[in-house]
């Protein structure tokens, strides 16, 4: 259903962490996951079923977009393969779900599922092509047309939209219309302005709020992830931005700062679409080393000089994101969508 990306290479599907965006939009991949999860660990679908796309977006009334992000974290878990055609099979039944994982009553969380309000239905999908394409250029949001192409109410559109500029990716322009900025050099440094001035200030709140297990956990996959720099995908990536600039800046205990922001941190957004070309455009991951450096003073009590690491990385971040912005958009051409009117 939704726009694509013409290039030679083939993208990583851009799933993201099991929460939702700073715990504000629910994730409807991840109750997909979860079911299907549920079904494999309890034999339900045995060993050697395939699963499609179009398949798991019929069987759950969604669209193409979440269906393809809960296959993408299930073949992560370990639970799919790719199969010899298209699709997966299931690669692994045992009578427990896996860590993380709650096997709940299949047709109570379907059931929960089918009563999702429409638009949580395609706001995953709505967000991954705007963010994309606001990498090339700044767009009008139509309500009327998104409304059309989804087939659901202007009420339904309007609620996508007004929580797209709750994630800082809308704005109302001088004349009341929605518009998707473009990820131009000097608005791309305008927000991460924003977020070395905001989120060095949050990190030092949550340092004596953090869970114990917190730090360790994050270190633990850092260092996973710098073990095989070469391999990672652009979900990996994503699990490990959300990591440190949602997850752990989100014990700071004061909602009007994480509230602040989250206006900046549609970088994150954006960046998921990054993600996608960067094992083919780019080698290792240089923010690795930068997280292990500020989660390394945090477990040494070094709260102060944690933020003055998280600073010196997101300025270091900003020349890097707009290079990333300017060699994806030489690679990749976006397709048109109805709903997206190209501003001058």
């Amino acid at each position: 259903m939704g726009g694509r990306m013409t290039s030679g290479a083939k993208a990583e599907p851009a799933t993201s962490a099991a929460r939702g965006p700073g715990g504000t939009v629910p994730r409807l991949y991840q109750q997909v996951f979860e079911i299907v999860a549920a079904q494999i660990a309890q034999g339900v679908l045995p060993e050697g079923a395939r699963l499609s796309e179009s398949g798991i977006a019929e069987q759950f009334g969604i669209s193409r977009a979440p269906a393809r992000q809960a296959l993408a974290e299930l073949e992560l878990l370990g639970l799919l393969h790719k199969g010899s055609g298209r699709g997966y099979q299931v690669k692994r039944h045992k009578g427990t779900a896996p860590a993380g994982v709650v096997a709940a009553v299949i047709p109570e969380m379907d059931v929960r599922l089918k009563q999702l309000s429409t638009w949580s239905r395609i706001y995953g999908e709505v967000e991954s092509e705007i963010a994309a394409r606001t990498s090339f250029a700044g767009w009008r949001v139509n309500e009327t047309e998104l409304a059309r192409y989804y087939d659901v109410s202007r009420t339904v559109a309007r609620d996508v939209v007004a929580r797209l500029q709750q994630r800082g990716l809308v704005r109302k322009d001088e004349r009341s219309r929605w518009v998707a900025p473009a990820m131009t050099p000097d608005h791309v440094g305008e927000l991460y302005e924003l977020r070395w001035l905001l989120e060095p200030a949050a990190l030092q709140k949550a340092a004596s709020r953090l869970p114990e297990d917190l730090l360790p956990a994050m270190r633990r996959r850092l260092e996973m992830a710098i073990d095989q720099s070469g391999s990672l995908t652009g979900p990996d990536l994503d699990h490990l931005e959300e990591d440190l600039h949602i997850t752990l800046l989100g014990h700071c205990g004061n909602s009007s700062l994480m509230q602040a922001i989250s206006l900046p941190q549609a970088l994150l957004v954006a960046h998921r679409f990054l993600y996608r070309w960067m094992p083919r455009l780019f080698g290792s991951e240089p923010f690795l080393p930068e997280h292990m450096d500020i989660i390394d003073k945090l477990q040494a009590g070094k709260a102060e000089e944690a933020a003055d690491a998280l600073r010196r990385h997101l300025q270091i971040s900003r020349d890097r994101a707009i290079d990333r912005i300017q060699r994806v958009t030489r690679e990749v051409q976006p397709e048109n969508l109805p709903y997206l009117d190209k501003l001058d």
